[in-house]
């Protein structure tokens, strides 16, 4: 039996903006990850604007979107968030963003097991039909990661990132229930 927000490594739980701020505003100073993240120009944050931003994002929950701080199993730390947003229920669609803030755990499954419980959620505590997202391209090993997670690129937007003097595509990738209903077989 799966527990619902649980996987191999890690386990999604609620943000506690008291506890999590001074380890985002952290986060926020690691330029790398800044610029994994987002298109928007890198730049640190306080403590109090970290908090702020975890306030809003509890405040501002809605039924169309759904975000969890991603914990270790083995030693309950904080490593990133994951989120669904901008559900559109007519259609059973919407859009993931997932970030693993501490280096040590990039790129050692954390995220992969984290978007592997994402998905169980969406499709099967949701309903939902398609999961989608963008990556920029210099980001290979995210690539590669939501590639073993089973989306697909469906598209790109060229040189649309302009980062240390060269234009960079965002790729846009997705992946169907029925997708990951073959990949994983529903057991993850």
């Amino acid at each position: 039996m799966n527990i619902l927000l649980q996987g191999e490594l890690v386990r999604l739980v609620a943000a506690n903006a008291d506890k999590d701020a001074e380890l985002l505003a952290r986060w926020s100073r690691d330029s790398e990850y800044a610029r994994l993240l987002d298109s928007d120009p890198a730049r640190p944050k306080s403590v109090r604007c970290a908090k702020e931003d975890i306030q809003k994002w509890m405040e501002n929950e809605s039924p169309d979107s759904f975000g969890f701080m991603i914990r270790t199993l083995g030693d309950d730390r904080l490593i990133g968030f994951v989120g669904l947003d901008g559900i559109c229920w007519t259609h059973g669609d919407t859009f993931v963003g997932i970030g693993i803030g501490d280096p040590e755990y990039r790129g050692n499954g954390y995220g992969t097991d984290a978007m592997h419980v994402i998905l169980r959620y969406a499709f099967t505590e949701l309903n939902l039909h398609r999961v989608s997202l963008d990556v920029f391209e210099y980001n290979p090993r995210a690539i590669r990661s939501y590639e073993k997670a089973g989306f697909v690129v469906e598209g790109r937007q060229r040189q649309v990132l302009n980062r240390d003097g060269r234009r960079w595509d965002v790729i846009y990738m997705g992946i169907l229930r029925e997708e990951w209903e073959r990949l994983d077989g529903g057991t993850r």
